[in-house]
């Protein structure tokens, strides 16, 4: 099971603005309100309900469960069945929940929707990994997200890929360098006529700690070869490359460099159908960014006792 994300007050204000978009507030807000439990449920009526998986997937974001139920009602309680990144099949209970009814009722769709989404993201996850594992040796490429994230959901995302055996990318901006067609464009005028994109990334290289890995970004196997050899890109992305290409790549790299160093990772235009030609490649590294963008939620239902 991979580590939850520490809910901070960036997703503690997410999931306050989801209870807030459903309620018209927050629940000790004067504006905030169900209209149909207050109609129909006395508030003396308690309950017990379950989640309850309606298809086969990889389930993410039951960390979330207490949280947000506290933001409901302090006396709501949640116990869990399984454990986020396990897979379940239809019927299967994944946690169960006991309180006021009424409190329960006016959770029941922003519950489902945070963990519906994020298990959908770690589902799909799963399936490239498996599908990379089977059509190479060993246990094939990484499948890496990307930045493709859903605007203020990219931790909780970016968890959902881990919890479906993915690896993340750089997070952001922020804590990683990648070196893409447009920042090489945007250098040409400034760049020493003679400077080859080793040299570049070997300059850049010096300037960042160790700690921090660098990509650097090529459309063409001739970009390939003056990063190669003794180039300083961590990582290098082959971008939307073809395959025949790619088997040409991973030669390219093991003859002229450091056996494993640097990393080959594909990225552009990769579906479930064209992964077992890549993965068989030997390449190192597959970013996908429909990890997230064409994630669809698992069918998850709240069933009251």
């Amino acid at each position: 099971m991979p580590s939850p994300p520490l809910i901070d007050d960036s997703i503690g204000s997410l999931i306050r603005l989801a209870i807030r978009e459903d309620l018209g507030g927050l629940p000790s807000e004067a504006t905030a309100m169900d209209r149909t439990v207050q109609l129909t449920i006395p508030r003396s009526t308690y309950t017990s309900a379950a989640i309850v998986a309606k298809a086969r997937g990889i389930i993410s974001g039951l960390f979330l469960l207490p949280t947000i139920l506290r933001e409901y009602d302090s006396t709501l309680h949640a116990q869990v069945q399984i454990q986020d990144g396990q897979a379940v099949i239809p019927g299967t209970t994944i946690a169960t929940l006991q309180g006021p009814a009424g409190s329960l009722l006016s959770a029941e769709r922003v519950l489902l929707n945070f963990i519906s989404r994020l298990s959908g993201v770690a589902t799909l996850t799963r399936q490239y990994v498996e599908v990379a594992r089977r059509s190479s040796t060993g246990h094939g490429p990484a499948i890496c997200d990307t930045r493709k994230t859903t605007p203020g959901w990219r931790v909780l995302e970016k968890y959902a890929v881990r919890c479906g055996g993915g690896v993340n990318h750089r997070m952001g901006l922020y804590d990683g360098v990648m070196l893409k067609d447009n920042h090489l464009a945007a250098l040409q005028s400034t760049r020493p006529a003679n400077e080859t994109l080793a040299t570049l990334t070997r300059r850049i290289r010096q300037a960042l700690p160790p700690t921090t890995t660098l990509w650097l970004e090529v459309d063409t196997l001739a970009q390939l070869k003056q990063a190669l050899p003794d180039g300083g890109a961590d990582i290098i992305l082959l971008d939307n490359m073809s395959v025949r290409d790619v088997a040409q790549a991973v030669i390219m790299r093991n003859t002229q460099a450091l056996p494993g160093h640097p990393l080959l990772e594909v990225s552009g235009g990769i579906t479930l159908e064209n992964l077992p030609a890549v993965a068989a490649t030997g390449v190192d590294r597959v970013s996908i960014g429909a990890l997230t963008h064409h994630a669809v939620g698992l069918d998850l239902s709240m069933e009251f006792s």
